[in-house]
C-alpha cells in the first residue's frame, strides 16, 4: 500500500488528546473519518493507541513518542489516551478539514437526518469552558455509541458494513462539496500548478521560484486551545514573508 500523498496545501496543529473517561473505561477522543483528506499523526509525548476501521477490519496501533501513522480518507479512527498523549497532526488539503471534511460515527438515525446531525456535531464557539467541554464530551459519547455499533457490524458482516457507513458519510458532506472545490482550487490546485511551472523552469535552466526564497515563522493562534474532535487543539497561523527589512523570526530589541 502506498503512503498517502500530501500534494499542495497542508495544515499542522498540536493536539493534546482528551483524558476524559468514556463509558467503556478508556480515555480519549471522538471517533470520526475524513472524506477527502489524508492525515498523519506524529506522536511527540505520552502513550496511547489509535483504533481504526478500514475495509481490512478492526485494528489497534500503539502510540508512543516518535511514532508516525498515516490515514487515508475513509479510515475511521478513535484516539485512546493512556497518559499524556500529545500529537502533531498534519492534514492534507488545508482548508477542507476546517470546512467540515470530517464525519462523526453517530448512530445511523442521526447520520441519516441532516438536522439531527448538524445539531449533534455543533459546539458553542463561545461561553464558559465547562459548558463547551460538556458539549464536547456529549458529542464524543454519542459518536462512540455509533462507533461500537459500526465495529460490531464490521466484525459480523465484513467490509460491506463499512461501505454503508461511507455512503452515509458522503451524503452528510455532499452539500459542502461546491464550497470545497473553490477552497481546493485556491489552495491545493494553485500550489500544484506552481510546482508544474517550476519544473518547466528548471528544465530550461531557470531558477524560477527560487528567486522568492524566504523563511516564515508560524505563530500560534491566541487564546486557549480549542475543543477539537480528539482533544484540545493549538493551531498556527502563517504570516506573509516580508519583502524587505528584518528576516522573519528575527528577535525583537528590548
Amino acid at each position: 500500500m502506498n503512503t498517502p500523498r500530501f500534494p499542495g496545501g497542508t495544515a499542522v496543529s498540536g493536539l493534546r488528546v482528551y483524558d476524559w473517561e468514556a463509558p467503556d473505561g478508556l480515555h480519549g477522543g471522538t471517533p470520526h473519518l475524513h472524506t477527502a483528506s489524508s492525515e498523519a499523526y506524529v506522536v511527540v509525548a505520552g502513550e496511547g493507541e489509535v483504533h481504526t476501521l478500514t475495509p481490512r477490519g478492526v485494528a489497534a496501533d500503539p502510540l508512543a513518542a516518535g511514532a508516525v501513522l498515516w490515514f487515508a480518507p475513509g479510515t475511521v479512527h478513535r484516539l485512546v489516551n493512556s497518559g499524556g498523549l500529545e500529537i502533531t497532526v498534519v492534514m492534507q488539503n488545508a482548508g477542507l478539514p476546517e470546512a467540515g471534511d470530517a464525519v462523526f460515527t453517530f448512530p445511523r438515525g442521526v447520520l441519516a437526518d441532516p438536522e439531527a446531525y448538524a445539531a449533534a456535531a455543533a459546539l458553542p464557539a463561545e461561553g464558559p469552558e465547562e459548558l463547551r467541554a460538556e458539549r464536547a464530551r456529549a458529542r464524543r459519547d454519542l459518536a462512540l455509541r455509533g462507533y461500537w455499533e459500526l465495529v460490531a457490524s464490521v466484525r459480523e458482516e465484513g467490509a460491506g458494513a463499512l461501505e454503508e457507513f461511507h455512503r452515509l458519510a458522503a451524503q452528510v458532506v455532499r452539500p459542502r462539496v461546491r464550497e470545497w472545490r473553490e477552497i481546493w482550487r485556491e489552495g491545493v490546485e494553485r500550489e500544484v500548478e506552481r510546482t508544474r511551472e517550476q519544473l518547466a523552469a528548471l528544465a530550461g535552466g531557470d531558477p524560477g521560484i527560487m528567486r522568492e526564497a524566504a523563511v516564515v515563522r508560524t505563530e500560534p493562534t491566541p487564546g486557549p486551545r480549542a475543543f477539537g474532535m480528539c482533544g484540545r487543539l493549538r493551531m498556527w497561523r502563517v504570516a506573509d514573508a516580508p519583502e524587505t527589512g528584518e528576516p522573519p523570526g528575527a528577535p525583537e530589541t528590548p
